[in-house]
């Protein structure tokens, strides 16, 4: 399977550009896009639900476009946007038969195997009775992945799934998309590194609407192997930091010091000390070359 974008664009009304002449493409497994809030991110999951269309450009799937044949493609796409709503009333079971009854699964025996299917896949089925609404965010987030597997996708998008999850209810559902994600394109949309770094082969970070690089994180790490350096400094000189170094990130400490992370190919002086670099390391240093 692959998904190729070529030279995609979209402005607003109001005239912010979200998409900016984009191009990437994706095989199958899990995808990270990586990016700041604000970066085109969800512009980007819309156009490729086709909730909106481009201005200019083309989305491939499988080679088709998918805006000539929308109804074709929204058959083997699975969608999990930033928020989405949930019946009162109604169990986890109860609406996913509604759900799987809308996506056409007309046959009851068909229903009932893939709903049960999808309530075991997220561990939902031990709470299949319940109403969705008294779910916690990471069960609700879980529901909406069982969802949009009713029609066995090809293609899966969520758009910032784990924002305000606990880390216990993170793991439970980053669990679940690592299941589906090796026999299907799943396109991960977050602003959080450890996301990244925990999921996904192959990730984009995108900026104001561009790829500014495509990447496996794996790589993405190597590529730093001896060029990070640490020191610890006063936090009123950090500007000078700044001024003097390629200063990619600063921590506090216990003692309010500030622990700094310097990107430079030699140790930049005697004060600096040698650390392994990370994914976060990486993501700011394309920040900030360009």
């Amino acid at each position: 399977m692959k998904l190729v974008i070529d030279k995609l664009s979209k402005t607003y009304n109001n005239g912010v550009k979200a998409i900016n002449e984009l191009n990437l493409e994706v095989r199958t497994g899990m995808f990270g896009l990586l990016g700041a809030n604000g970066a085109g991110k969800s512009s980007l999951m819309r156009t490729i639900a086709t909730l909106q269309n481009p201005d200019s450009g083309h989305i491939y799937f499988n080679e088709q476009d998918i805006h000539q044949n929308k109804m074709a493609f929204r058959k083997v796409l699975g969608y999990l946007p930033q928020e989405f709503g949930v019946y009162a009333k109604d169990s986890a079971e109860q609406l996913l038969h509604y759900f799987a009854i809308l996506k056409g699964i007309s046959s009851k025996k068909d229903r009932n195997k893939i709903v049960e299917e999808a309530l075991h896949l997220t561990n939902l089925y031990d709470v299949r009775r319940k109403r969705v609404s008294t779910y916690s965010g990471g069960m609700r987030q879980r529901f909406g992945i069982a969802q949009l597997l009713l029609n066995n996708p090809q293609l899966i998008i969520v758009d910032e799934p784990t924002a305000g999850l606990d880390p216990t209810e993170r793991n439970r559902f980053l669990n679940v998309l690592r299941d589906i994600g090796s026999d299907n394109i799943v396109i991960f949309s977050t602003h959080l590194v450890e996301d990244v770094k925990d999921l996904c082969s192959e990730m984009a970070i995108i900026r104001k609407g561009s790829i500014l690089s495509k990447v496996a994180p794996i790589n993405a790490i190597r590529s730093l192997e001896g060029k990070i350096w640490k020191k610890i400094i006063s936090k009123s000189d950090l500007e000078k930091m700044k001024a003097r170094f390629k200063v990619l990130s600063s921590s506090y400490n216990e003692d309010n010091s500030l622990s700094i992370r310097v990107l430079a190919v030699e140790k930049p002086n005697d004060t600096f000390v040698a650390i392994a670099p990370t994914l976060e390391d990486y993501y700011f240093s394309i920040l900030n070359l360009n």
